[in-house]
């Protein structure tokens, strides 16, 4: 019998969960989609699952049987692939690392260096990973570390140290009337329509919406982009504003495209991630020291 994993997955948390809102939420995904999983579960094994009530979804006799079985199988299965991935990779001597963006900014090159002169005969091998995967890779295993930005969907799961942190900036039109101000108080942009990152990015697509900082009011939402150029070109066409770090003023500069300093919102910050497996594997340690010893210094407030 073929049951795809992602079946498995979703099954698991509104297993823990006992509630497909919660579940939905925890996944980023739409309660409708979950529950249209669920049912396509049950009907491919044959069996019912889950007791739906409105106290939520208490599992079935069969249910608790697969319960039991599938976090280690999932575990399992998601070891395995990561070992056959690192271990191609240590072959190559090649430690993968994902990023988003800018990455670490202009310490970047600094980390590559300085891994390349700790590690002789082993490369960095920058991947770029789009918005809608925040964890640039690391959550599929797809690379070995990550330069993250916080916070990250199911950050919880890795081991995380922080890099830097800088402010936020406010990037719209160049043709938008607030692109004159030498500085815009968050509270002015809460009705304007935003670009957004993927729905399913979930706490990550609402830091930059800067949901926190609204008071509870919505965000408007005027266009979904996964990737910069994208992003770029959905705001200098004035389909939205959005929040960007203070370093995408210098490396996503572009014509009718302006960024401006805003007050009201927290500071981004910038992480090196990597996988709880991966604490004694000494290449792996190697790179988040390197990106540790060349983090830029906190600025030095003012003496009066």
């Amino acid at each position: 019998m073929d049951v795809d994993t992602r079946l498995l997955r979703y099954f698991a948390v509104v297993a823990e969960e006992g509630s497909l809102t919660r579940a939905a939420e925890r996944l980023f995904v739409s309660q409708p989609a979950l529950t249209k999983q669920i049912k396509q579960l049950e009907a491919r094994l044959g069996v019912s699952l889950f007791a739906r009530s409105r106290n939520g979804m208490a599992l079935t006799e069969p249910g608790r049987s697969l319960a039991e079985h599938v976090p280690a199988l999932l575990a399992g299965l998601d070891q395995a692939l990561r070992a056959a991935k690192s271990t191609a990779a240590q072959a190559a001597r090649v430690l993968r690392v994902g990023f988003l963006a800018s990455a670490a900014n202009e310490a970047t090159p600094h980390i590559i260096a300085e891994f390349a002169r700790l590690r002789p005969g082993w490369r960095a091998d920058l991947r770029q990973a789009s918005w809608a995967n925040p964890t640039a890779g690391l959550a599929d295993g797809d690379v070995d570390a990550a330069l993250v930005r916080l916070p990250f969907p199911g950050q919880e799961s890795f081991r995380v140290e922080e890099l830097f942190s800088e402010p936020r900036l406010i990037a719209l039109p160049t043709a938008h009337p607030f692109a004159v101000r030498e500085e815009i108080p968050f509270r002015d942009l809460w009705d304007e329509p935003f670009v957004a990152a993927p729905e399913e990015t979930g706490r990550w697509r609402d830091f930059w919406l800067g949901i926190d900082e609204r008071e509870g009011r919505p965000a408007r939402v005027g266009a979904v982009t996964d990737h910069p150029d994208e992003w770029l070109s959905a705001i200098a066409n004035g389909y939205g504003i959005a929040l960007a770090p203070e370093s995408a003023a210098r490396f996503y500069a572009r014509p009718g495209v302006t960024y401006r300093p805003v007050t009201g919102v927290s500071p981004t910050r910038v992480g090196i991630a990597w996988a709880p497996a991966d604490d004694a594997n000494p290449v792996v340690q190697d790179f988040v020291r390197c990106c540790l010893d060349t983090r830029p210094s906190p600025p030095v407030p003012p003496q009066h």
